[in-house]
């Protein structure tokens, strides 16, 4: 009856730190939508899904009962070969706090790195080994 995922939402201490994290590290695209009530809304666009910004004043009907800073942890999968991704990453200084070490994804074995976004989210960036 599910088919997939749209998209996720993380509350932040900083909308802006976290978008420009995200453009650096990941390469998203940032978009301004306005929300249900009229609210301006934030986001970070990348393939086909996105991830939603909100910090503690966001007002929105739709909002996690207790929205908290940092408790988010998600896996991602890289457009290229993994070490291409560590090599930017150790270009550009940003830390990689494990791996690469072997995880099972949600179709098969991957192998992943592991960072934390400017409010310490473990993201978890990996690449298949076979499908």
């Amino acid at each position: 009856m599910i088919d997939r995922i749209d998209h996720i939402v993380l509350t932040v201490t900083d909308i802006e730190l976290t978008t420009q994290w995200y453009e650096l590290v990941m390469g998203f695209e940032r978009e301004f939508f306005v929300g249900p009530e009229g609210q301006p809304r934030h986001a970070l666009r990348f393939g086909q899904l996105k991830i939603n910004l909100q910090d503690k004043a966001t007002e929105t009907p739709t909002k996690a009962r207790v929205p908290t800073i940092g408790s988010g942890d998600f896996c991602l999968i890289a457009s290229g070969p993994l070490d291409d991704f560590i090599s930017y990453l150790q270009n550009i200084g940003v830390a990689i706090d494990m791996g690469p070490v072997p995880r099972r994804g949600a179709l098969g074995p991957i192998r992943s790195v592991y960072l934390r976004d400017p409010d310490d989210n473990l993201v978890e960036v990996a690449e298949y080994l076979s499908i």
